[in-house]
């Protein structure tokens, strides 16, 4: 069931410490579920390109999503695709969740397998988009990024569908917050959506409408140039429920 209009999620969290499995799906992950406006049981597809397509992580991602009770597949595009219709699959999930690693590698792998075009039609099509980290930054015009070395950089070739900077783990590596006040400042990043780890911001179409959170005492914020300086505007989130 497609939601009734082009939906994105994207966090700096979704997973939780487990006893039986090595994490369970937190409630973020769980959001982007009832975004899709499913009634029934949620087919959810992930992406782990930017980890490099790891095995064990699918493996992990599969177990947990028995916990939750997802009807749920991994898409891998190393060595080759899995699947011969890649768009026609994404077309039929829910949610599509994309993990977290290097997002200046996602978005060349992507582009060699043409997917940016196909995302830009699963997502007008109402399948809820969303991931974490390398799989938030995605879906903007760009962010802060490790991926060419410990030093962060600015990463400014993003699918674009969303028409900000994202700047993600914002509270919990101390370099982010001033690198994201620099880029927007000098005018790198146009005006940039935030999060701490554990929230997510949802967009319908390219609106941002709602902060939420899996934790407590978490924010999400909007970083402005004024003149020739950044200027930071916190939002609340709304705390979810833990599922």
């Amino acid at each position: 069931m497609p939601a009734d209009q082009p939906t994105i999620l994207a966090t700096s969290g979704g997973y939780r410490r487990a006893q039986r499995t090595s994490f369970e799906f937190n409630a973020l992950i769980h959001h982007a579920v009832e975004l899709s406006g499913t009634t029934g049981r949620p087919r959810v597809t992930h992406l782990p390109t930017a980890s490099g397509d790891q095995r064990w992580l699918g493996d992990d991602m599969v177990e947990a999503a028995r916990v939750a009770g997802f009807d749920f597949s991994n898409l891998y595009l190393f060595p080759m695709p899995n699947l011969d219709d890649l768009e026609g699959h994404l077309l039929e999930q829910d949610v599509v969740w994309v993990n977290g690693g290097s997002v200046a590698n996602l978005l060349a792998v992507w582009r060699v397998h043409e997917l940016d075009g196909v995302f830009r039609r699963v997502w007008e099509a109402g399948v809820v988009l969303a991931g974490v980290s390398a799989g938030s930054i995605c879906w903007y015009t760009g962010g802060t990024t490790d991926s060419f070395g410990p030093e962060l950089r600015a990463v400014t070739n993003g699918l674009g569908f969303l028409p900000y900077g994202n700047g993600v783990h914002y509270d919990s590596e101390a370099r982010r917050r001033p690198f994201v006040h620099q880029l927007v400042a000098d005018g790198t990043l146009p005006t940039t959506h935030c999060t701490d780890d554990g929230v997510g911001l949802v967009y319908r179409g390219t609106e941002l409408v709602e902060a939420v959170s899996e934790q407590d005492g978490k924010g999400a914020f909007v970083v402005s140039r004024e003149g020739d300086r950044a200027v930071e505007e916190r939002i609340e989130p709304r705390r979810l429920r833990t599922p």
